[in-house]
C-alpha cells in the first residue's frame, strides 16, 4: 500500500492532532506500532516536525473523522507521493564531495589530455568554465588544487572513466589502451637470464652423462692420484 512521503513526520502530526489509535497511525504510515509509541512518548531518536497529510492531499479529513469514530477503520492514501525525477543535466554530486571536483578535473587534464571538456563535465558533473579555469591555471583556488584520481575520490566510476578514455582515443585515432612498456626491459632481461640458466643446466647434465663433469674428474683424481 502507498505510504506518506514522510511517514515519521506524518505520524508525529497525527499523534499530536488526532485521536487515532497508534495501530491506525502505524498502519497508515507503514511504521511499527512501537515507533508510533516512541513518537507519542517523545522518546524517538530524532525530534520530528509534524507534516499535515490533509494539506499534502494524502488523506481527507473525512477519513480521519471516520477513523477517530471507529478504531477498526483503516485510513487509505488518496494518492501516492509524487516522484521527483531528474531531468537531463550535469551529474549530481553530493555536497560532501563537491570540494574534491577541482582535484579530479586536474587529474584528468594531466593524465588524459585527449578527453574533451564536455566529456570531463559529464564525468565529474561540472561546467566548462571551471574546467577551462583549471586548464589555464586561472582558477581562484589553483594553488590548493592537487590532481587526484576521480575514481578514488568517488566522483565517477572506473567503468565510466575507461569508457571516456576509450572514446577519446578512438576519436583521435590512438589506441584505446596503450601498452605499458615501463617494465619491458626488465622482462626481457629476466627471460634471457632464464634461457641462459636452462642452457647451462642442459650442458651440465650432458657433461655428467658423458663423464666430462669437472666435479667427476676432480673426484677421480682424488681417488687415483697417479691418474693423469
Amino acid at each position: 500500500m502507498a505510504q506518506p512521503l514522510m511517514p515519521h513526520a506524518t505520524a508525529s502530526w497525527l499523534v499530536d492532532n488526532t485521536s487515532l489509535s497508534f495501530e491506525q497511525i502505524a498502519d497508515f504510515c507503514g511504521l511499527h506500532i512501537l515507533e508510533v509509541q516512541a513518537i507519542a512518548d517523545d522518546t524517538a531518536a530524532t525530534k520530528l516536525t509534524g507534516r499535515d497529510p490533509v494539506r499534502a492531499h494524502e488523506v481527507t479529513q473525512d477519513q480521519i473523522d471516520r477513523g477517530q469514530a471507529d478504531p477498526s477503520y483503516r485510513l487509505q492514501m488518496t494518492k501516492g507521493p509524487e516522484q521527483v525525477r531528474r531531468t537531463k543535466g550535469p551529474r549530481y554530486t553530493p555536497v560532501s564531495k563537491r570540494q574534491d571536483k577541482p582535484d579530479g578535473i586536474a587529474w584528468i587534464i594531466r593524465n588524459h589530455p585527449e578527453i574533451t571538456d564536455g566529456a570531463i563535465g559529464n564525468l565529474i558533473g561540472t561546467t566548462r568554465t571551471t574546467i577551462a579555469a583549471i586548464r589555464d591555471r586561472s582558477h581562484w583556488n589553483i594553488q590548493n588544487i592537487t590532481p587526484k584520481d576521480p575514481v578514488t575520490l568517488g566522483l565517477t566510476t572506473q567503468r565510466e572513466l575507461d569508457a571516456a578514455v576509450a572514446k577519446a582515443a578512438k576519436s583521435t585515432g590512438e589506441d584505446a589502451a596503450p601498452t605499458d612498456t615501463r617494465l619491458q626491459g626488465d622482462r626481457e632481461a629476466l627471460i634471457a637470464q632464464l634461457h641462459a640458466e636452462r642452457e647451462q643446466q642442459a650442458r651440465d647434465a650432458d657433461a655428467v652423462l658423458h663423464g666430462d663433469d669437472p666435479a667427476s674428474r676432480a673426484q677421480a683424481l682424488f681417488d687415483d692420484p697417479f691418474r693423469r
